[in-house]
């Protein structure tokens, strides 16, 4: 199973702070677990939303938007893209993030949408 685990904004990161070397060293580490268990297909950082754009449909004609957009923690601040056995180990692999700034901060956890998963969908709405 393939969850998004997304680190949300914060007003620090909305300005474009830079972690510092302990911040760093610390997330290397942790991506040196992931990739050395098998579980890391991918994982960045993202710049603010100011160096941004929003695409927005109305009636099939978009609109863009320049950022910054709403509040900081609405954003995504950077991702992983893991495959693990379950949701519940990809939160066990949540809790070891390495939080050294002490500010309180949020991780969001979804499971990707799989082909299996729309095959099931279908069947199961078609009596199948």
């Amino acid at each position: 199973m393939r969850f998004l685990v997304m680190v949300k904004a914060s007003e620090q990161s909305e300005d474009g702070a830079e972690p510092d070397a302990e911040e760093m060293a610390a997330m290397g580490r942790y991506n040196d677990e992931l990739i050395k268990a098998g579980v890391l297909l991918a994982g960045e950082g993202l710049l603010e939303s100011a160096k941004g754009a929003l695409v927005r449909f109305t009636n099939g004609t978009p609109t863009v938007i320049d950022g910054p957009f709403a509040e900081a923690k609405e954003l995504v601040a950077g991702f992983w893209l893991i495959d693990v056995k379950s949701k519940e180990e990809a939160i066990e692999w949540v809790k070891r993030i390495p939080c050294t700034d002490g500010a309180e901060s949020d991780v969001e956890i979804r499971q990707v949408y799989e082909a299996g998963d729309l095959i099931a969908a279908v069947t199961a709405n078609h009596g199948g």
